[in-house]
């Protein structure tokens, strides 16, 4: 995959705003399923952790890691290992599919939410979390800090997306961590 084809596409669905992701990774379905799904993993990636049972309709409560924000609760959708894991993460959608592809294996991230206002920081969001996926499933250290990476990620799809689409920028208490995110929520 080129640099632009990491870029998550932006659709309009209804009243909703979806984002596409697609990436190749080396390693089978079940190694990137355990990325995906066991904790010690998640803290690699994952913005939050995920408490609560790994079954479909099972509630879930979700935690910042560095109290960027409240925690808030959640929903397992679909559960089907190693193929699909889809959940509710406060009011968006979080539907992860794997599908081999030689030795490797095919990852799509689709991301429903209802501000599209939001679309840029979001989209930002899940791309450098995919990036770090891919990091965790290599066994690999990060070449760069979270939030640096963010902001220059979160650059090109506020260019990409439009205003419409960047109203909304991080929340305060990312701002006061990790200092302002220029460009966002203007």
């Amino acid at each position: 995959m080129t640099a632009d084809e990491e870029f998550g596409s932006l659709e309009q669905v209804g009243d909703a705003s979806v984002l596409h992701f697609r990436r190749r990774l080396a390693h089978p379905p079940q190694r990137v399923w355990a990325a995906l799904t066991d904790d010690e993993h998640l803290a690699g990636w994952f913005p939050t952790t995920i408490e609560g049972e790994r079954s479909p309709g099972a509630p879930l409560r979700f935690s910042f890691r560095q109290s960027e924000g409240e925690p808030f609760d959640g929903e397992m959708r679909v559960f089907e290992p190693p193929t699909v894991l889809e959940l509710r993460w406060a009011d968006d959608a979080l539907r992860f599919e794997l599908e081999p592809d030689g030795n490797g294996c095919l990852l799509s991230l689709v991301v429903t939410f209802p501000e599209h206002g939001k679309a840029a920081r979001d989209a930002a969001g899940w791309h450098v979390c995919l990036e770090q996926l891919a990091y965790v499933v290599d066994e690999a250290g990060l070449p760069w800090e979270p939030p640096d990476r963010w902001r220059a990620v979160h650059a090109g799809y506020v260019a990409r997306l439009g205003p419409e689409a960047s109203e909304v920028g991080p929340p305060e208490a990312w701002e006061r961590a990790h200092g302002p995110a220029e460009g966002a929520g203007q």
